[in-house]
């Protein structure tokens, strides 16, 4: 598989949101598999700024930071399917770890639990489970015989955890890619937490990463080889990078550059391969579909 490769943009902060179309417009000619869109207090809504950019540049992908500090689980579900619907199957969310959120908070099942990681570990698997509540399956439209969906297809989702409550399903069926992409970064969380659910492993520490999580996922039944797993680096030569990604067994990188829209656009020339886009980020990403049982 040849080498991912992902790019970081802060717009809003570092690039205006037109010179984040101009650099995603490049970037889709240079072979990037996915701009993920940072959440600061100074940058643009990510998931706001992923529709913009999509509704202009299709064969990109888009994966949005969104905290779990202030955002429910059913919302940040709802919004980031209805993106992965509207872009045939290129959304994804890097879930940042944090506190909770006002609606559920309200009614968490118990109100003294404060583990970040564990956090993070729920809610990214009440997204996963809620994404794959209503497959596309399930969506008929037939109006000759007013079937709209099967709904022995739609799953409840009835969880009923640590932090959350959440009763599903999700309003809105899959997307071509049958769920978004789910990014973790490692640091405050470790590769147990994200092990059940993360689709893509972000680190900045690449030495001993691979063999890390290979154990983590084996522990919950899972292969080295449905996880994508990306190492963090500023700018540099590509001959140095790769290197660095081949010594430890990453399989892509993700760009970030540290300068504005100029910075951006030289380092995405030094990268640039002519390869096709794939027909999803999943795919763009090196997973495989993910398709409701």
């Amino acid at each position: 598989m040849s080498t991912i490769v992902q790019l970081a943009l802060a717009v809003g902060d570092r690039v205006s949101l037109s010179e984040a179309s101009a650099l995603t417009a490049l970037a889709r000619e240079s072979g990037v598999a996915a701009i993920r869109l940072a959440d600061t207090p100074h940058t643009l809504d990510p998931t706001v700024t992923a529709s913009h950019l999509a509704g202009v540049h299709s064969g990109i992908g888009f994966v949005a930071e969104v905290p779990t500090t202030h955002h429910a689980p059913y919302n940040t579900a709802r919004r980031v399917s209805s993106l992965d619907r509207a872009t045939g199957g290129r959304a994804g969310v890097a879930l940042l770890a944090g506190d909770g959120d006002e609606v559920s908070d309200a009614t968490a099942p118990d109100p003294a639990a404060a583990d970040p990681a564990r956090r993070w570990s729920e809610y990214a698997g009440v997204l996963t489970r809620l994404w794959e509540s209503f497959p596309s399956q399930a969506l008929i439209g037939d109006q000759e015989a007013a079937l709209v969906v099967r709904e022995e297809l739609i799953r409840p989702v009835g969880h009923d955890g640590v932090y959350y409550r959440v009763a599903g399903p999700l309003d809105g069926p899959s997307s071509a890619q049958g769920r978004p992409v789910v990014v973790a970064d490692l640091g405050v969380l470790d590769p147990a937490a994200v092990a059940e659910s993360a689709d893509v492993v972000v680190v900045e520490h690449a030495a001993g990463a691979d063999d890390a999580l290979t154990e983590a996922l084996h522990a919950v039944g899972r292969d080295r080889r449905e996880v994508t797993l990306l190492g963090r680096v500023p700018v540099g030569s590509p001959a140095d990078v790769l290197a660095w990604v081949h010594e430890h067994r990453l399989d892509g990188v993700e760009l970030v550059p540290a300068g504005g829209a100029g910075e951006v656009a030289a380092v995405l020339r030094a990268w640039a391969t002519e390869a096709a886009p794939p027909p999803t980020l999943r795919a763009a990403l090196g997973l495989r579909a993910e398709v409701a049982a």
